[in-house]
């Protein structure tokens, strides 16, 4: 996969809490944590879940998830 974000921090996803329309998702990125809000449907077609890995990618105020 490729991307034009040059910030793309890996890391393990350790929790997960999902909210009516929105999930906060954190990623432990070296002893940080990264928290992102995306919707429930990209939670679910990522497949993600705690204990699996993925990427915070950080554009400018907002930080999506990769996972690849």
């Amino acid at each position: 996969m490729k991307i034009s974000a040059r910030n793309v921090l890996a890391g393990k996803i350790v929790d997960i809490k999902k909210g009516a329309t929105t999930s906060h998702v954190q990623i432990d990125v070296n002893g940080k944590i990264i928290t992102s809000a995306i919707t429930n449907e990209a939670v679910e077609e990522l497949g993600l879940k705690v204990g699996g890995e993925a990427s915070a990618v950080i554009k400018s105020s907002d930080v999506m998830v990769m996972v690849s």
